[in-house]
């Protein structure tokens, strides 16, 4: 089954994923949110099927004045993209839900030890909004 998405459909899509990155990095310590960004990117463009070719590149404009600014955006934006992809293409939904895990796991790996509590409850968050759709 070949699916094609609008550019809309894209742009959520990349939002939501390149996101993701982006807030995990605003809740690492200061020194080490170079290395999630990095860390996580790597994750997000080494994904395959449909989502990996979506998510080849970051949205433009992403970025916001506040960390709560650009989670308004994000975190609808997971919903919206795990909602899309259910309905059209289903096997696309579970490849883009782990792919953003694996991002948002590989973000916290920077750290020593285990993520810092600033960074489980982002990636709390960010699940959570995986799995309202």
């Amino acid at each position: 089954m070949s699916v094609t998405l609008i550019d809309q459909d894209v742009l959520t899509l990349r939002t939501a994923a390149w996101g993701a990155v982006s807030l995990m990095a605003a809740a690492g310590a200061a020194g080490s949110a170079h290395k999630a960004a990095t860390e996580a990117s790597i994750a997000l463009t080494s994904a395959t099927g449909l989502v990996g070719h979506v998510l080849t590149k970051a949205p433009k404009g992403l970025g916001g004045k506040s960390t709560a600014e650009l989670a308004d955006r994000v975190l609808p934006a997971l919903t919206a993209s795990m909602s899309l992809l259910k309905q059209q293409a289903p096997a696309e939904a579970d490849n883009f839900r782990r792919t953003v895990l694996v991002a948002v796991e590989a973000a916290g790996r920077p750290q020593k030890g285990a993520p810092s509590p600033t960074m489980a409850e982002m990636a709390r968050k960010i699940t959570e909004a995986l799995d309202a759709a």
